[in-house]
């Protein structure tokens, strides 16, 4: 049998350095071969105690893991991480990457840790954002009366930048707190408001405090508000959109294909529902499929992918969806065909029209697998005069169904 590559020890490191480290993390590093680690944690390493080969970390760095271990696969090899690698670390991508039974992990206190001790914040009820490698608009999402938030910086522009964010979305009295350096001798404390953020750039190596206090609610429900997004008209309306979403019930992890985007609306509120979810939102129509990314960074879910193009034709390298959304170009030659033969076996399909003729294709398909069909109508109070009345939207036509685990033979 071909000899097992040798363990990787992951060690995570403060900046505290050498002397924060565990017995076990100085251990490994002693007897380590070749220690891999951005250049700011290997300068961390004292020469006389660690005469390891230092190998810095490639650029782009994931698709450059397995050859870098496979070159030292024969050697003993340490990795540092800052603070606890498997909490947004490198732990993640080496466990993704050359498989998590190769891994011996050994923590340290994260930023976050360390931020909720300097602040006396209870670390289960405090929400963490990441903005490393991950755009500004992300931390929307978590914008609302009375949060308070730990946000990971990916530089020394991003307290300020954060400041701004929050100052745009009416949270400029918000009080913010850059703690850098955590747990280092040159730990330090920046103070102030998001209105009127005083602070240069400072240390890189630094986690925001935010204590939002009052400011515009944001539901994470299902249901925003029709004017919560730019549209041309081209959109699913809210109390059916609630309905829609109620439909395709999005799960932690899961991915939707939202074909015929046009606003984006059932894309980004499937997103805001988990933000593990995935989607992809297909849309025709350039100007639209602009319009759809703005949405979806407006309301805090700039992971939205948008592919512009016509379906079916742009569904084909698409991976496989659990569940799909059709709100337009129902009658488009194959289109429901090629849904429902991309979607997996236990997935959920949920198609809209207002047309007769689109409401025939589905009621031939509801006899054909079954699922449920109704109709959906909503009515808005208008003034009539001096009095009020009932003025009627255009009755949507819905047709839901999950795939079957085992072929389904049509009905005859």
């Amino acid at each position: 049998m071909p000899e097992l590559p040798s363990p990787i020890t992951v060690v995570g490191i403060g900046a505290d350095g050498w002397p924060g480290l565990s017995t076990a993390g100085r251990t490994a590093l002693r007897a380590a071969e070749v220690v891999v680690g951005g250049p700011r944690q290997l300068d961390l390493l004292p020469r006389d105690e660690v005469a390891a080969e230092r190998v810095p970390w490639p650029s782009p760095l994931r698709p450059a893991v397995p050859g870098l271990f496979a070159a030292h696969a024969d050697r003993r090899v340490a990795v540092l991480a800052s603070g606890d690698p498997m909490f947004y670390g490198i732990g993640r991508t080496l466990a993704e990457t050359v498989g998590a039974g190769r891994l011996r992990v050994l923590p340290h206190p994260s930023s976050v840790s360390h931020a909720c001790a300097r602040l006396g914040w209870p670390l289960e009820s405090t929400e963490v954002v990441s903005l490393v490698g991950r755009p500004l608009d992300t931390l929307a999402l978590a914008v609302n009366p009375g949060r308070r938030l730990l946000v990971l910086s990916a530089d020394a522009a991003t307290p300020a930048a954060v400041a701004a964010l929050l100052t745009a979305r009416g949270y400029g009295a918000a009080r913010l707190r850059v703690l850098e350096q955590l747990g280092g001798p040159a730990e330090r404390q920046l103070d102030g408001t998001a209105d009127g953020w005083p602070h240069p750039p400072g240390d890189p190596l630094n986690i925001i405090a935010v204590d939002l206090g009052d400011g515009p609610r944001s539901s994470l429900v299902p249901g925003l508000p029709d004017a919560a997004y730019e549209s041309d008209g081209q959109l699913t309306k809210r109390h059916v959109r609630a309905a829609t979403l109620a439909a395709l019930a999005p799960s932690p992890g899961e991915l939707l294909w939202d074909v015929g985007g046009g606003s984006g609306s059932i894309a980004v509120e499937w997103l805001r529902a988990h933000r593990d979810c995935q989607a992809v939102s297909i849309e025709r129509d350039p100007v639209r499929a602009e319009r759809i990314a703005r949405n979806a960074a407006a309301l805090g879910v700039p992971r939205l992918r948008v592919v512009t193009g016509p379906a079916p034709a742009a569904l084909a390298e698409l991976p496989t969806p659990d569940a799909v959304f059709i709100g337009g170009g129902l009658t488009a030659t194959g289109l429901l065909d090629s849904c429902w033969a991309a979607l997996r076996p236990g997935g959920r399909l949920v198609a809209n029209t207002v047309t007769l003729e689109s409401e025939a294709l589905l009621t031939e398909w509801y006899r054909r697998h079954g699922g449920e069909l109704v109709k959906l109508a909503v009515a808005h109070a208008v003034p009539v005069g001096g009095f009020t009345g009932w003025r009627q939207a255009m009755p949507v036509t819905q047709w839901s169904a999950v795939k079957p685990n085992t072929p389904q033979e049509n009905a005859s």
